[in-house]
């Protein structure tokens, strides 16, 4: 028995070099006459590389992470005798597992002389690094002998795409995703699609399109190609869902944000499709109590008072006993009475509260000023550039 193994791979465009001079050099119009003889150009653009012909891979080629390795194996009986009970089997041997990858286990039960057996293999590639493709043949001659015969094939995963992701915390509960996707290829990619899928504790919104004239169109424009060696950012906003956002105790430490699906086409459409693991941010800690703004106006007149309100938030695991204190500063005056008690507040439980204040400087002022004193421990939380404020004169609003 003859074993045959053939990677099947999609053909690629013929590409030529061309050559070619000035009428008045030596050669004059020889070198474009040829070429727009030659069969394998395209007519009327002699001079581009890219041809009108397929050509069939002429080696192994590259297999990258995330596509599908597809391989042709026949066996061919060159004697003439008739051989019995052919049993081929196909492997795959990567660092960390051995796959099976034939598609029957059945033995066939005699093969005659000048036929074959034939069989096609897929297996959509998950690891980086060396493969090895083993291949076995066992069957019975006529005189009864058993015989047993491998070879191995070996070839390398590569890398196709560079990701790095990069975590920025808001001022709310939201988290902004910045994925940098890098095309480490020789060859043109079209990305068919990237995704983030969230985790169970998170809404994501996609904020790479635009609204124009109604219509939503992607920032990279209509032709989404990445270029060899060329990166893209992509960018997501992650917020808690409301059944989590109102437990102050569940996002803490290392929260799980979800994880990145790219999908891909290469050449002649060859499809790719990568998952990243999933993805983990530290989320910021807020201590015991925890203040944000739930309002606050964008421009206010100069002396003029305006409201916010704020959260106050116990993240701790006790009960808390608290009494608010505004301090003015150089430019940011509070409006009421400072010292009052605001009561018990419980573990993971919070309480908005209305405040109002006025500020004496025009320009971009920060919002500060506030203390939190627990009277349990007799603990005091100091609240600073809490937010920003632009204030103006009011000749200017009108």
């Amino acid at each position: 028995l003859i074993f045959a193994v053939m990677r099947l791979t999609k053909p690629t465009l013929f590409t030529n070099i061309p050559v070619t001079c000035e009428e008045r050099d030596l050669p004059g119009n020889l070198f474009n006459q040829l070429m727009k003889d030659d069969p394998s150009t395209v007519k009327g653009a002699e001079t581009l590389m890219l041809g009108e012909m397929l050509t069939l891979p002429q080696n192994f080629g590259n297999i990258f992470l995330g596509e599908t390795f597809s391989s042709y194996i026949s066996v061919h009986n060159d004697s003439n005798q008739i051989v019995k009970d052919i049993l081929v089997k196909a492997d795959l041997q990567t660092s960390s597992q051995r796959l099976n990858l034939s598609a029957s286990s059945a033995a066939v039960a005699e093969l005659k002389p000048d036929c074959c057996i034939d069989d096609v293999i897929h297996h959509e590639v998950k690891e980086i690094g060396t493969h090895i493709l083993v291949c076995a043949v066992s069957y019975t001659t006529q005189t009864g002998e058993k015989m047993y015969f491998r070879k191995f094939f070996k070839f390398q995963v590569l890398k196709p795409l560079d990701v790095k992701t990069k975590f920025y915390n808001a001022e709310t509960d939201e988290v902004f995703l910045e994925a940098q996707i890098q095309n480490i290829t020789t060859s043109p990619m079209f990305m068919e699609k990237v995704s983030l899928e969230p985790s169970m504790m998170y809404n994501v919104a996609e904020l790479n399109t635009v609204d124009t004239a109604g219509e939503s169109e992607s920032t990279f424009g209509a032709r989404t190609y990445l270029q060899p060696m060329d990166t893209r950012q992509y960018l997501y906003c992650l917020k808690p869902k409301q059944e989590f956002a109102e437990k102050a105790g569940v996002i803490k430490g290392v929260t799980v944000i979800g994880k990145l699906d790219i999908v891909w086409k290469t050449n002649l459409g060859e499809r790719g499709r990568l998952q990243t693991s999933q993805l983990q941010r530290m989320a910021p800690g807020y201590g015991d109590v925890r203040l944000s703004l739930e309002t606050i106006p964008d421009t206010v007149n100069l002396e003029e008072p305006f409201d916010i309100t704020c959260k106050i938030t116990n993240c701790s695991e006790r009960t808390m006993d608290l009494v608010l204190e505004m301090c003015n500063t150089n430019s940011i005056h509070w409006c009421g009475v400072s010292g009052r008690q605001l009561g018990k507040l419980h573990p993971s439980s919070s309480l908005h509260l209305a405040l109002t204040l006025l500020s004496s400087v025009q320009g971009l002022q920060s919002v500060s000023g506030l203390r939190l004193t627990d009277t349990f421990l007799k603990r005091t939380y100091e609240y600073d550039d809490i937010a920003q404020v632009c204030v103006v004169s009011s000749e200017v609003k009108q």
